[in-house]
């Protein structure tokens, strides 16, 4: 009864080929008593179909809560987290919404959601969105991290605005001056380098306090132009790397905010409303891109200032796709805004948004992903890996269909009689009809192949293939397996296209209309997801 539940809450109806593969797969000494195993499962799937909605469902329930505890078992192969303790772990999430995420960021949703369920901690959606210029929020993007990383399967527990809050970075930035350990800075910008490679203290570090808070509430007040003044975190001027001696914590900027307008003008570097936010949230651990170390080395000086602890990071290498290079949203939206691609979900494109619009199922996303580990070393990946994930997932419940690209209309000269040809739907079951008349499209691959030649157009018959092809037989006969071809009825056959990494346009079987929304297999082609099915059928390619 488990796996008619499952097989029902899969497909709707209980297939009794899928369920008795399942029952087999778990218990193969089953095999040797198949007579009573198939009585038993046909009695299980007529007590299931004579049960009340709410007893199906109630069922359902119960054995899919089963088979989630057995995955989540699992799936826990990811490395421990240091001294991590159930129930307090707590992670985030923190992207610049510049655009919607893309398979960088869903590498980050996915490790840092599954440590959350491990710990059963809490997992923190955070916006670090306080630059308006240079990589500046796109207002719609918000809701695309939200949507995708509940699609992908992380509902965060928190959501976090940084841009809502800098108010409170400021009561932070004024203590750190209250400390002494941040001073606002008048030197230019090259004038300040210059002094920092050299090691050298600029004139304005060691002005007074009280100097310093006078000169931060001017910034707050308008008093500057862009440029002329900034807050630096106090550090070392003679560090060994350049990048950690007295860094920017805040700066000018007069532009509008997509999100709070012009509510604000001295906005916080991303270094600096990390740390404070990261304290506020009560982060324990955080994992980082080794690109991104000299973070922590600078975050740490605030910390110290604080007496605060700072989290426990893990440094993990940069993944790579051979396919893309490496994923940059900027550049993504570059080539958007030059016509390259028709938006940000182009499904030629490595957004989430692009990859769900192909059919790629979220749980082969984590898959991929937790496959790849979080290690220090860069890694180059093929998509071919995530497709091969998204492919054990789908071929089985994936409905066949013909798709004729390129096609020639083929006459079948003395076809005795028309007939219903009934074809298998999808390897978990189920079928499907078309019309064996006389007029039938084949793809011109097909027919420049075997013309002259007997051929089988599959599960209908045999014919000389000519455009005018001779009927022989309904039977097989001797026909090759490799002279087995695909076809469509004329009568049958819808307009369709296909966009994406593969693009073709053809003719399909009008059954393909019952899948809209759903990735079918266009037999001898590929995988599709059926976009639209008006007067013409509209398929994104999934993959081989």
């Amino acid at each position: 009864m488990k796996h008619v539940a499952i097989n029902a809450a899969k497909f709707g109806k209980p297939d009794e080929k899928a369920v008795i593969g399942k029952i087999i797969a778990e218990n193969p000494e089953l095999k040797s008593n198949i007579r009573e195993l198939i009585s038993i499962v046909k009695q299980s799937i007529a007590e299931f179909e004579l049960m009340s909605y709410e007893d199906k469902k109630a069922l359902i329930e119960k054995y899919s809560s089963c088979l989630e505890k057995k995955e989540e078992k699992r799936e826990r192969l990811l490395p421990p987290l240091e001294n991590a303790e159930e129930g307090k772990v707590v992670m985030r999430f923190a992207p610049n919404p510049n655009g919607p995420p893309t398979l960088g960021s869903a590498r980050g949703i996915v490790i840092n959601g599954e440590y959350v369920k491990m710990y059963d901690g809490k997992f923190i959606l955070r916006f670090d969105d306080t630059d308006p210029r240079t990589k500046r929020p796109v207002l719609e993007a918000y809701d695309w991290y939200i949507e995708d990383t509940e699609w992908l399967g992380y509902e965060p527990d928190e959501i976090i605005y940084a841009s809502k809050r800098i108010g409170i970075y400021y009561k932070y930035a004024k203590e750190l001056i209250e400390l002494g350990g941040a001073y606002v800075c008048f030197c230019k910008q090259e004038e300040f380098k210059k002094l920092r490679d050299a090691g050298i203290e600029c004139l304005h570090r060691n002005k007074s306090i009280e100097d310093n808070l006078e000169d931060w509430e001017s910034m707050l007040e308008g008093k500057f132009k862009e440029g002329e003044a900034v807050l630096r975190i106090k550090t070392d001027m003679k560090h060994p790397d350049p990048a950690i001696r007295d860094w920017v914590a805040f700066r000018i900027i007069y532009e509008s905010h997509p999100l709070v307008g012009d509510s604000y003008f001295v906005y916080p570097t991303l270094d600096f409303e990390s740390a404070i936010e990261d304290k506020l949230c009560e982060t324990t651990h955080i994992l980082r891109g080794k690109d991104l170390a000299d973070s922590e080395r600078r975050q740490r000086y605030i910390y110290t200032y604080f007496g605060w602890a700072y989290p426990i990071t893990k440094l993990w290498g940069r993944i790579n796709v051979y396919e893309f290079g490496k994923l940059s949203t900027s550049g993504i939206k570059r080539e958007i805004e030059a016509g390259k691609y028709k938006g940000w979900d182009d499904p030629k494109l490595p957004t989430v948004r692009a990859l769900r619009r192909r059919g790629i199922e979220a749980e082969a996303i984590r898959r991929f992903f937790l496959s790849l580990g979080i290690g220090e070393n860069e890694v180059w990946v093929s998509m071919k890996n995530l497709y091969a994930e998204n492919r054990k997932i789908i071929d089985e419940k994936a409905s066949r269909y013909f798709f004729i690209w390129d096609p020639v209309e083929v006459e079948i000269e003395k076809l005795p009689e028309e007939r219903k040809i009934k074809l298998p739907l999808s390897p978990s079951g189920g079928e499907r009809f078309l019309k064996g008349e006389n007029k039938v499209l084949i793809t011109r691959d097909d027919f420049e192949k075997f013309k002259g030649q007997v051929v089988r157009l599959k599960d209908f018959c045999n014919v000389l293939l000519e455009k005018k092809a001779k009927f022989l037989s309904f039977e097989i006969g001797n026909v090759k397996k490799g002279r087995i071809i695909h076809w469509i009825p004329l009568s049958e056959a819808v307009p369709c296209k296909v966009l994406g990494e593969v693009e073709a346009e053809g003719f399909c079987e009008k059954n393909v209309g019952r899948d809209v929304g759903k990735v079918v297999q266009f037999e001898r082609f590929a995988f599709c997801k059926i976009e639209n099915a008006n007067s013409e059928v509209l398929a994104i390619y999934t993959h081989q």
